[in-house]
């Protein structure tokens, strides 16, 4: 992509290179550490912000606001832009005028130090500027024309209307520990010339686009009521119920939260041991509540997590034995799901246990145990599928108006299974 900048009559070109990467959820330099990405202001620190996700309304007055840390004692000259995408995430062919209100390339000058903590860091924030068409985005932020961070965001008008709800799976097999998404569209408003085949459908679990499913195409055209009904023979419609997320609590070092079983202080760093995991696949189901992989940053003593919260080594443990050519990761919202050299899990033969040390910030914060080949993820060969477990689920509906040269998010609609 090439920005093109006039200034006192001079014409510099600066070059940000965008490739398929760079659209996903991803950070690129180790020193990056907690990005947030949610609806709503970070007034008054409650750390509750955190869990919300980063879909919004066309038409909202609330922004988007980010969250960062760049583990340093030294202030970083951060820049951020926007890059519209189409449903499938390959970048649009709308020129940056066409999407945004203003010049896309942002200085993010709104950083604090941290103080108190062992670890020195900047805690940087800025609030995401109006964007003038719906769709899927990714904002980028860069230092010295090289990404550091991306994060996907979702912007959306109301045009459609999407009824349904989450059961447990219908398949004889699969109901103790599969759930599945029963769902219809109402487009009353919104003309479609080829209802069957314009419309792309989006299913996620727990706002994760690593557990997400398209291709789903209407079975019941309504025209005269103008609804598409969905009907499903081959379960395509069904996830993995997995399970309650784990958790520890590490709001506080003065004493052990939940979870954690050792604290060691000094000079540099304040480790904490974790209470060692087992499996879970062939335990009965255990009701808890969770954040469903999400984390919230936070600091009992001062109630100021983004500034005063410190950052930790974790020392993860899973006591089991070694699967041979599989790769066994510690994965959660805290790692932007991506499975990588920070979150991979290392086995000792002595203690008979996969063990992990990750760098994580005071807080509460979900994990689970995930096993992969390099090619596929198995989330359930070791905390096990269960169709009673709590888990969001969330439809985008995508589309190109005729003639139109990028993809629209015209309808979005949450449910919820046994939220307690």
């Amino acid at each position: 992509m090439r920005i093109i900048i006039i200034f006192s009559g001079i014409l510099f070109f600066l070059q940000i290179s965008v490739c398929a990467q760079e659209l996903d959820d991803r950070i690129y330099q180790e020193s990056i550490k907690t990005v947030l990405l949610y609806p709503g202001n970070p007034a008054g620190d409650d750390p509750r912000r955190m869990l919300r996700q980063p879909v919004i309304p066309l038409d909202s007055n609330v922004p988007l606001t980010l969250e960062f840390d760049e583990l340093s004692n030294r202030a970083k000259n951060f820049r951020a832009k926007l890059i519209h995408c189409n449903a499938d995430w390959t970048q649009s062919s709308l020129s940056e005028v066409e999407y945004t209100f203003e010049y896309n390339d942002y200085p993010v000058t709104s950083l604090q130090a941290s103080f108190s903590t062992k670890v020195p860091y900047y805690h940087y924030t800025w609030q995401v500027p109006k964007v003038r068409v719906s769709g899927n985005y990714v904002l980028v932020i860069y230092e010295n024309r090289q990404p550091v961070l991306s994060r996907r965001f979702m912007v959306y008008e109301p045009k459609v209307r999407v009824h349904g709800g989450v059961t447990a799976s219908e398949g004889i097999a699969e109901r103790r520990t599969s759930q599945q998404i029963n769902f219809s569209i109402d487009h009353k408003g919104y003309q479609l010339a080829s209802p069957q085949t314009e419309l792309q459908v989006v299913l996620r679990k727990n706002f994760r686009w690593d557990q997400a499913k398209s291709g789903f195409k209407p079975t019941n055209v309504n025209a005269f009521d103008q609804t598409l009904g969905f009907q499903f023979f081959r379960l395509e419609n069904n996830f993995p119920g997995g399970n309650e997320f784990r958790y520890f609590d590490s709001r506080t070092t003065a004493g052990r939260g939940f979870g954690i079983a050792a604290i060691e202080r000094g000079d540099d760093y304040t480790e904490l041991m974790l209470q060692a995991d087992q499996p879970r696949r062939n335990a009965p189901y255990f009701q808890s509540d969770d954040f469903n992989g999400q984390f919230v940053v936070d600091h009992r003593e001062s109630k100021n997590g983004s500034l005063q919260a410190d950052y930790n080594p974790v020392t993860f443990t899973l006591k089991m034995e070694e699967i041979p050519d599989r790769d066994v990761y510690v994965n959660g919202a805290f790692n932007l799901w991506q499975l990588n050299d920070i979150n991979i899990m290392h086995y000792d033969p002595e203690l008979k246990a996969y063990q992990a040390v990750i760098m994580l910030k005071q807080g509460v914060t979900n994990y689970e145990y995930v096993v992969s080949d390099g090619t596929s993820i198995e989330d359930g060969a070791i905390e096990g599928n269960f169709s009673d477990t709590e888990n969001d689920y969330d439809i985008l509906i995508y589309h190109r108006p005729p003639a139109g040269r990028a993809d629209q998010l015209i309808g979005y609609q949450t449910f919820e299974w046994n939220r307690r």
